[in-house]
């Protein structure tokens, strides 16, 4: 080739690979093993540049792991259920399946040529039949197992949708994705068990020192484990077969301070209340229409209805609090009902200002003391305080000493007990849609709920869904639901909730280790493969996915498809940035706003314009890309313009994996520049051995087998280089800093071009330069071996090692300053003695031109930093 042509180069490469089964994930004792996997994409139908970022940085790893002796595992696949596919199914009157499987077709076209070192063998999707059938026997071995179980609970209803959204999924009150209000309904529902691991996967957090400090701190709060009191206020009269209200508070020590007992509008009571109450029943039913996430309920107006039922303080019997039903109180937390102390909770405090219930403050800030009007004052629990006539005797305490002492005194006292709650709730897996992973359970008149036989699984979805009817295909297919009893043969009715999608997602991970076995895991495989070493993901996956998966991980050590080492199944965790762009907007004649695609955009001196009409047009930076906004970059595109080693150049080296990087079209033609620079130089040499160098080294290795110090001093620069660059970049890699490593590699270029060594030196450089960046750029480094003639691919060669001892300079490098402002430098060994460094100084011309015949007054040397000649 006369020039660097990506598109020619990229695809031979990806041959010679496929051809020489380099990514094959192969079990080999002698080897240590790696496990790299990114956080698999949902098949949307197109890439977009945070996959080009996330898969990219795991490649790197991948193909560092594999050039230092590894036997490495990277392997893709599709978390391909969901409502998405759902919905455009019924948009087109098709089976969700056909507009799955024709997306994965199309986005694995478009991965394919970033030439990723991924073991495509291993790829599955979880909506293959081959996989949730393997789902389905992990969950009769957990309902076996008693991980799973049903009950009546409340749930977010999604009425357009007609299925049960997780709270996350209910956004300011409405579906994620119907957008329509969110409604609270009871349904019967399966769940998993994950609350009775609660303690050990708070716990277990402690132990995962390669995991985002700010990911555990999520995972701790999301799990939120409490301790606290619970104890009962007595009715003063018994009411609907009740004659006292249960609490838990993780605030004991405000008792004193308590203004009304509130229950949930699904509480027991308030339910029998209802039954004879119209406008409670009213009122409970418009409650129930809100979500039931924290969000929701915080951005909620606070509503109460006051029951009319009366309540003794349990420290003063002649103290009565009335009852209330709240709707900001939820029947799955602690026991539904609560004490409220508007003087230190800001709830409580809207609640009481709106219902013009008493305000009463049980203590007083120490530096400043000023009574409660609209803001509750809410100390941290390792504050100091001053008490108002405490019952526990208290006078100045902190808040954890006084909730310790108000336990202690309620428990001699006989009233209450301390108790250790979690905020983390059992895990809701049943969802009523189509496009899911069938619960293998059968519904039988005789028999009750029983467990499908595993010979029968997968329990496979039917080919001829109907959409024609809301809500789940599944209930009104015509032959599907019927089946005959596992246990006794009779006539029977399969379930027809399918599996929440986060299960489909949470042990992943494990069948990639063994996709082809007829168990959910294959025990020699598990064993040898797990742990993930390294994952990669977003951190909007921080929470329920990382949890689900270590909750799964449990669940399969317990059952028997994983061992005790993988209960944890990722060692280290990586959350990366995310690729932003600017975004270019005018106005129409309304002021809305309009968008334009970034190849609309012309720049002039004065600023961007629509090339169209040369409108002005104002430019948003770093925005998150997005189809509505227009500000996307298709990744397909970049690489047919500049190749895929192009853009994953670019997206490394901008800025800090974990930070943003903003996609810039002149970042993209630096990098395709830089690379194009490399190829010639490559070009030039081999050219240069084609005239007469002959034989020159194959590795570092090689050249320092019989190198010599001192020799050659040219050369010596350029070898110490080289080990330099080798130590940076292998030190960059294994810290996740690939944009460092990246600088180290520009600057390593620079040296090379202006290196006056000897041609083997230059060569061996060369050489090593493609080892460096071929987990950057693996296309253009093979390319660049086999024009300095490499031996077979270089992604098979032995990553290079620095050899310490060139990484100590001999000589050091002094500034010369004459008068106080620096004029020159020079270069002298570490050891040189200070007389002799005088007489290098005072030789160098700028020197001798400044002191134009003259004797300095002084020469000051300070070894090893600077030279400063006075005059």
């Amino acid at each position: 080739m006369s020039r660097y042509s990506a598109a020619e180069i990229e695809q031979k490469w990806q041959q010679a690979w496929d051809k020489a089964s380099v990514f094959t994930a192969k079990r080999d004792a002698a080897k240590p093993k790696y496990y790299v996997l990114e956080m698999f994409p949902y098949p949307s139908g197109r890439i977009h540049m945070g996959h080009v970022r996330n898969y990219t940085m795991g490649d790197v790893i991948a193909r560092y792991k594999i050039a230092t002796g590894h036997s490495v595992l990277h392997p893709m696949g599709w978390d391909a259920f969901g409502m998405p596919a759902e919905n455009a199914a019924m948009a087109i009157g098709a089976n969700p399946r056909d507009w799955t499987y024709q997306n994965i077709a199309v986005m694995r076209d478009q991965m394919k040529p970033l030439g990723l070192s991924i073991d495509w063998s291993r790829e599955f999707a979880t909506c293959d039949p081959e996989y949730y059938g393997q789902q389905q026997a992990l969950f009769l071995d957990m309902l076996e197992a008693g991980l799973i179980y049903r009950k009546n609970a409340m749930v977010n209803w999604d009425p357009v949708d007609m299925t049960v959204l997780a709270n996350e999924q209910v956004i300011d009150g409405k579906g994620w994705r119907s957008d329509a209000p969110v409604e609270r309904r009871e349904l019967t529902q399966w769940f998993f068990k994950i609350s009775d691991m609660a303690d050990e996967l708070l716990a277990a957090l402690d132990g995962l020192d390669d995991w985002p400090a700010k990911v555990k701190l999520m995972q701790a709060n999301w799990i939120g484990k409490s301790r606290g009191l619970q104890f009962g206020f007595d009715l003063t009269a018994p009411a609907a077969g009740h004659e006292r209200i249960e609490v838990y508070t993780t605030r004991p020590d405000t008792l004193m301070g308590a203004s009304f007992v509130g229950i949930s509008a699904d509480h027991p009571l308030s339910k029998e209340l209802e039954a004879d109450n119209p406008e409670l029943a009213a009122f409970n039913a418009q409650v129930r229409k809100t979500g039931t996430s924290e969000e929701a309920i915080e951005k909620a107006e606070k509503l109460g209805f006051d029951t009319g039922l009366r309540v003794r303080h349990p420290l003063n019997p002649d103290w009565e609090l009335p009852v209330w039903v709240a709707n900001f109180i939820l029947m799955d937390y602690g026991t539904g009902a609560i004490f409220a102390c508007p003087a230190h909770d800001q709830r409580d405090l809207d609640f009481c200002r709106k219902y013009d219930l008493p305000v009463i403050d049980t203590f007083l800030a120490l530096d400043d003391p000023q009574p409660v009007t609209d803001e509750a004052f809410v100390p941290p629990k390792t504050e100091m305080v001053q008490w108002i006539d405490h019952f526990a005797g208290l006078d100045k305490a902190t808040g954890d000493e006084a909730i310790d002492a108000t336990i202690a005194f309620a428990e001699q006292a006989g009233w209450g007990k301390g108790v250790t709650k979690f905020r983390l709730r059992d895990w809701g897996l049943s969802r009523q849609r189509f496009w899911g992973a069938p619960i293998p359970v059968v519904h039988c008149d005789a028999c009750g709920v029983v467990p499908e036989k595993k010979e029968n699984l997968p329990v496979r979805l039917p080919d001829d869904p109907s959409f024609a009817k809301p809500g789940n295909p599944l209930d009104h297919h015509p032959t599907w639901r019927d089946c005959a009893c596992p246990a006794c043969g009779a006539q029977a009715k399969r379930e027809t909730d399918t599996m929440d999608t986060f299960v489909d997602s949470s042990w992943y991970f494990a069948r990639f280790t063994a996709p082809d076995a007829d168990t959910p895991t294959r025990a020699e495989d598990a064993d040898y493969w797990m742990n993930v070493d390294q994952y990669i993901g977003g951190i909007e996956h921080a929470i329920l996915h990382l949890l689900y998966s270590r909750f799964f991980a449990r669940a399969m050590h317990l059952t028997g498809h994983l061992p005790k080492k993988a209960i944890e199944p990722f060692d280290a965790l990586f959350t990366q940035g995310m690729v932003t762009h600017e975004i270019y907007v005018t106005r129409d004649e309304r002021d809305r706003p309009v968008y334009h695609l970034p190849e609309d955009i012309e720049w002039t001196e004065s600023g961007a314009k629509l090339g169209a009409t040369g409108e002005p047009v104002e430019v948003i930076p770093s925005a998150k890309m997005s189809k509505s906004k227009k500000n996307v970059v298709d990744p397909v595109n970049i690489i047919d313009a500049f190749g895929a080693d192009t853009a994953r150049w670019f997206v490394l080296s901008d800025s800090p994996p974990e930070r943003d990087v903003e996609w810039t079209a002149a970042g993209a033609e630096a990098a395709h520049k830089f690379l194009s620079r490399v190829w010639r130089m490559a070009r030039e040499l081999a050219d240069q051995r084609d005239a007469g160098l002959g034989e020159i080294d194959r590795t570092l290795q090689d050249l320092m087998d019989d190198y010599q110090l001192g020799v050659n001093p040219l050369d010596d620069e350029l070898v110490r280089a080289t080990h330099r660059a080798v130590d940076d970049v292998t030190k960059g890699i294994e810290s996740f800093g690939f944009n460092a490593a990246i600088a180290k590699l520009y600057g390593f270029v620079n040296t090379i071009a202006k290196s006056q060594a000897s041609a083997r030196t230059r060569w061996t450089a060369m050489r090593t330069l493609a080892q460096l960046m071929s987990p950057m750029t693996p296309h253009l480094s093979e390319e660049i071996w086999a024009i300095l003639g490499g031996p077979e691919l270089v992604v098979r060669e032995t990553w290079p090692v620095a050899d310490p001892a060139m990484l100590q300079d001999d000589t050091v490098t002094l500034p010369i300053q004459i008068n106080g402002k620096r004029r020159a430098e020079i270069s002298v060994p570490q050891d040189m003695p200070k007389s002799e460094v005088e007489q290098q100084v005072l030789a160098v011309a700028a020197v001798q031109k400044a002191l134009d015949g003259a004797t300095p007054k002084k020469v000051i040397v300070v070894p090893g930093r600077i030279v400063n000649v006075v005059i």
